[in-house]
């Protein structure tokens, strides 16, 4: 029981840094980016060409899976994501699901359809059990938990107790004024973006040993991003961190007592919570 939740904790840390870009272009920016996936794959796949190809050893690899979905999506917010702000919210949907497949089509050309495979360092493989094999603990999942818990405190900083952060509010609140005001609203909005998608970046270079990393993972993973989105509300970091905990446990429990019904439980459990809570479960008061 208490392996399996220890699992699930890393798993759903895992979707929420994975998710969490979107949550935030979602959120505050008001845009439905259903492409997010495909900067998880680059940063993915970015990770594995340089362990691969270049001998570039793991950890200095994150940062530049990070550093490199942020130049792609810094790239794609100014030649064509910002066209779409303003768009109806169909329009944003058809957009960034054809840059989704494109995504898909792009990396089967140049990469291959087959499953990547990365080698971890030798420190990350082992395994460490407590009282007695109660509770076993993967050295890879332990240091996905860490780094996970490090961004998420960041990132709550950030966009609680900076300027930075509350540039951002006020632009996303009325973007009018704001530049009024002397707000770069332009820049801030390009600033976001690149840093949700470089947080893809990160979660698809650290999830691509435990999710695994071929072409389809835009699609494969999209509909997860959504439930931890659309579970967690859009309003506040901490409603999809608590989401995405919620259905990693829910997810590995349910895969490991009723196989047979694979993901079905984590689907089920979406719909029960929407269902109770349309707005999402841990949306603040006066929310949306």
């Amino acid at each position: 029981m208490l392996t399996i939740l220890f699992d699930g904790i890393a798993y759903g840390m895992l979707l929420f840094i994975l998710a969490v870009g979107l949550s935030v272009t979602m959120g505050l920016m008001n845009f439905i980016n259903l492409a997010h996936g495909a900067f998880a794959m680059a940063g993915g796949y970015l990770t594995v060409v340089l362990m691969q190809r270049w001998d570039v050893p793991f950890l200095w690899c994150l940062p530049l899976a990070f550093a490199g979905a942020a130049l792609l999506g810094a790239v794609l917010e100014r030649t064509l994501y910002r066209r779409m702000y303003r768009k109806p919210h169909l329009d944003q949907v058809l957009f960034s699901i054809g840059l989704a497949f494109m995504s898909v089509a792009s990396m089967d050309y140049f990469m291959g359809s087959q499953q990547q495979i990365m080698q971890l360092p030798e420190w990350l493989r082992g395994r460490t059990e407590l009282w007695d094999g109660a509770l076993g603990m993967g050295h890879y999942r332990l240091f996905i938990i860490a780094v996970c818990a490090a961004l998420t405190v960041g990132l709550q900083f950030i966009l609680a107790k900076t300027r930075f952060g509350s540039r951002l509010r006020a632009s996303v609140d009325d973007a009018r004024v704001a530049s009024g005001l002397g707000i770069r609203v332009n820049l801030v909005f390009a600033a976001t973006f690149a840093v949700g998608s470089g947080l893809a970046g990160l979660g698809g270079a650290l999830g691509a040993e435990v999710l695994g990393l071929d072409p389809t993972f835009p699609l494969k993973f999209m509909v997860y991003f959504l439930i931890v989105v659309a579970v967690g509300g859009t309003s506040s970091i901490t409603g999809p961190l608590w989401a995405a905990l919620l259905l990693g446990v829910a997810d590995v429990a349910g895969k490991y007592y009723m196989p047979k019904l694979g993901s079905f439980i984590v689907y089920l459990l979406m719909i029960a919570i929407l269902i109770w809570r349309p707005q999402g479960l841990f949306v603040r008061k006066g929310g949306r």
